[in-house]
């Protein structure tokens, strides 16, 4: 059957207007941003009050013994700490799709709205299609909106340093306009696939949100010392998130296949 984009969006629709009666959900998606944008902030702030605390020109030497004496010990943390902030900023765009997704299949099957849509004449590339735009169009408008924040918020508490704006810088730009999509519908494909094998939404949610996990560690590593994360570095990992996200889209729509559904669930 071919495929129809308006039945797509049709999906799209129907789950985005169901979204906006869900305030249990809309306040989860708002909470990490809110955390992923406050956290850094007060951390650069921190280091902006006091530029000339003793206290900071260690805390640098332990991350880069080679620091040169007259270079200001803020100025390097305050970009370290953006630098490794990155990674956990991608968290986000993994994670809210997550949400969603799960809420869009696995919720639909607890609240007995599937059958009907399984019913139509919807094809299961356009389920997948529609689903996926519900969860993607959100997660990635919301993290334009919490890096707009962030670049607002760091470049005000940082101004004091007199070294001109800090935010937005390339990496970061790189990261929202093309790691920030890839990952969404990395956490979507997880979600979706996870809830179509799963009786309801909280097991799904629970479930996929076990991806982020790896992220976090390398985080963890990077704050640690014991990983230099740099442009490539991070250009590796949307190599390898988008082809992830290939194999998660073609799994997805031989998983959400009308007469595959209907009859596991009849």
């Amino acid at each position: 059957m071919a495929f129809r984009p308006r039945r797509a969006l049709a999906v799209f629709w129907k789950d985005f207007l169901d979204l906006r009666r869900n305030p249990s959900l809309l306040l989860a998606m708002a909470a990490l941003p809110m955390v992923l944008v406050v956290v850094p902030i007060g951390v650069v702030w921190t280091y902006v009050h006091n530029p000339d605390d003793p206290g900071l020109r260690v805390v640098a030497l332990y991350y880069n013994p080679g620091l040169p004496l007259g270079a200001s010990a803020a100025r390097y943390l305050v970009e370290r700490t953006l630098l490794d902030w990155f990674g956990m900023f991608l968290v986000m765009p993994v994670f809210v799709p997550i949400l969603i997704s799960s809420q869009s299949v696995a919720g639909e099957k607890e609240r007995r709205t599937l059958e009907p849509l399984l019913a139509s004449p919807v094809t299961a590339a356009e389920l997948v299609m529609g689903k996926s735009l519900a969860s993607l169009v959100p997660a990635v408008i919301i993290t334009w909106v919490a890096f707009a924040l962030l670049c607002v918020g760091v470049d005000v508490v940082s101004w004091p340093l007199g070294e001109g704006l800090m935010m937005p810088n390339a990496l970061w730009l790189f990261g929202v306009l093309v790691l920030a999509p890839l990952f969404a519908f990395f956490g979507n494909g997880v979600a979706v696939l996870i809830s179509a094998r799963v009786a309801d939404a909280r097991t799904a949610q629970q479930l996929s949100a076990l991806v982020v996990l790896p992220l976090v560690g390398l985080v963890a590593g990077q704050v640690a010392g014991f990983l230099t994360a740099g442009a490539a570095y991070y250009a590796l990992q949307g190599a390898v998130v988008l082809l992830l996200d290939a194999g998660l889209l073609w799994a997805s729509i031989r998983l959400l296949d009308r007469e595959r559904l209907l009859s596991r669930w009849g």
